[in-house]
Formats: C-alpha cells, structure tokens, sequence
C-alpha cells in the first residue's frame, strides 16, 4: 500500500492472554501488517517483553523505523493514564508492571494504552457494528471477560479506570473460580471459564485446561454432559447481561471472542435468558449482536488507545462532529 507523505504510521499491540499480535496501521484506519505469537505468561513478563519489543522492532522496520506512537491493548485491571498494568487475571504474575514507561524507554515514541475491552468498544464504534450509535457497549469473551462503554458518544473509563469490569460481579453462588470470586460472571462467560466449569461440573471427563473448542466438538458429538455445561454458562450470562442492560440502558452490546463463535450453544440460549431478566423498556431499545469486525477486531483495537487518547484517527473529529450537529 502506498500511503501520502502526511499518513501517520502506528504500530498496535494485542496484548492477551492466549495469544499478542503486533499490528502495523495508519491514522485512517489501514491494518497494513500484522504478526503475532504465543503469549504463554507462564514464563514470566521478561521474556513475554522480550518477544514484545522484538516483534515491534521488526514491524518498524517495514517503515525504516518511522512511526507516530505506539498503541496498546491489555486486559484490565490497570492504570490508563500511567500505563501500569495492574494484575490481569489472564497474565498471572503481571504485578504493576509499568509498561507503558518500558516501551517508551525502548523506542522513543509516545505509548498509549487501554483496557482490551474500552479499546473494542472504540474499534467497534469507529468501524464496526457500534458505527452511528450513541450508546455502546462492548463484550469481550475471550480468555477473560469485560466490557468497554460508549455512552453518549463519548468511552467511560470511570473514577479509577475500572469501568467495565463487569467479568467480577458474582451472578452465582457458586461456580468456578475466577477473577477471584467463585460464581463471577467470567466464570460463565470467557473461554477460560468454561474450561474451569466444564471441570467443576464433570471432573471425572475433562481438565480445568479443557478448551471451549473441545467442550464444543463434544456437544456436536452428542456430550450429554458438555450440553449441561453450555447450559449452565448460557442461563448466568443471560443473567449478567440483562444486568448491563438494565443498568445502562444502551442501543447495542456487542459480543467479541466466543461470543462470535458459539451463536449456536451459548448465544441463543443466553439471549433466551436474557429475555425474561432484562427491564422491557431496556431490552426494547437494545439489540445483542456479534462484533462485525469479526476476527479482526482486535486489530482494529491495539490501535485504538492511540486513536482515542491521542486523537491520531482522522474520522473521529467528523463522527463527534455529526453527533453534536
């Protein structure tokens, strides 16, 4: 792609607990490349770092070195405005680790970050199926589950950037172990937590290390038992997500991750929960739908912390214009 001597060229990391990819964009929006690898935090943030700053480096490099910034997305909790990473529960070991001011110090350019579920909710609000509405919210379903909020046209990060956490609230009185509370909605609600209530509910068939894609090949096959996990996940994310409506009474939320993937054995019987929780006057005015980026968006998101926090997106003053005229 031949970009105009005024393009800003910025490289966004997709920091998670499964996978990173580094990303190569522009301020108009352009995925120009793209790279990743396995993030394994089990080693320990040094080498994770290691295979961080090696993969921005060599994406530099496409550009003979010259970018504007660099733009990261990372699971929450954490600090936006100092970059310090605060004890994601899907980067065990990741204990106040200033990152931002550790890719400053290694390549000399400003760093932006934000919490994955914010910088979806902007990839979907600037490109996606959030594009024209006010009130967003976005779901991540990933390794972890939170969320990120458009309201009124503007992300809400709250007091102390922690808007958005909706994957510590306990919809259960029991269930499997996670964000540090038993019966948590990311319990019921991430890839990570399937696993552990696929193992809490039939220790005897799988391990908390169970992937959702084995869980749902053995529901195609016929798994009696896999079919009483979707079940279960289904009724307490109906629950959680009435809960988010009902309380911010949006236009859209928008599901990423497995809430793309499994329409099938989770969405649909979660909606249909759902349905009898939510507040009608909420639930009218709302529709749940799957991210319309796809598998690309969190592409779109490593490069959205710089998008918003350092107004680089060319499209963003005429959207915010639009809304205000």
């Amino acid at each position: 792609m031949t970009l105009g001597k005024n393009i800003k060229r910025i490289v966004g990391l997709d920091v998670g607990g499964t996978k990173t990819a580094v990303i190569l964009g522009d301020d108009e929006g352009r995925i120009l490349s793209r790279k990743q690898f396995p993030t394994n935090p089990a080693r320990g943030f040094e080498e994770v770092f290691d295979d961080i700053c090696n993969g921005v480096r060599s994406t530099m490099e496409l550009v003979d070195g010259s970018i504007s910034a660099l733009s990261v997305s990372i699971g929450g909790p954490l600090d936006v405005l100092n970059g310090i990473i605060k004890s994601p529960p899907n980067l065990p070991g990741w204990d106040n680790i200033p990152l931002k001011e550790l890719l400053r110090e290694q390549f000399q350019v400003p760093v932006y970050i934000e919490h994955d579920g914010n910088a979806g909710a902007l990839a979907e609000f600037y490109f996606g199926a959030g594009k024209g509405f006010r009130n967003v919210v976005f779901i991540t379903m990933g390794t972890g589950f939170g969320a990120g909020f458009i309201l009124d046209g503007r992300l809400y990060r709250g007091t102390s950037d922690v808007a958005g956490e909706i994957g510590h609230i306990r919809i259960a009185e029991t269930g499997p172990l996670c964000y540090g509370k038993s019966g948590s909605l990311e319990g019921y609600g991430s890839g990570s937590g399937l696993g552990k209530l696929a193992r809490l509910m039939h220790p005897e068939l799988w391990s908390n290390q169970v992937s959702v894609v084995e869980l749902y090949e053995a529901f195609k096959a016929g798994s009696i038992e896999a079919k009483m996990v979707f079940e279960k996940a289904s009724l307490y994310l109906g629950r959680g997500l009435a809960i988010v409506v009902d309380f911010l009474n949006p236009q859209r939320v928008i599901l990423g991750g497995i809430g793309m993937r499994l329409q099938d054995v989770l969405i649909e019987p979660a909606l249909r929960a759902y349905a009898q929780e939510v507040l009608p006057e909420a639930g009218d005015v709302c529709e749940i739908v799957p991210a319309s980026l796809g598998e690309t968006i969190g592409d779109y998101a490593a490069l959205c912390a710089a998008y918003d926090q350092g107004c680089l997106l060319v499209i963003a003053d005429k959207m915010f214009e639009d809304f205000e005229s």
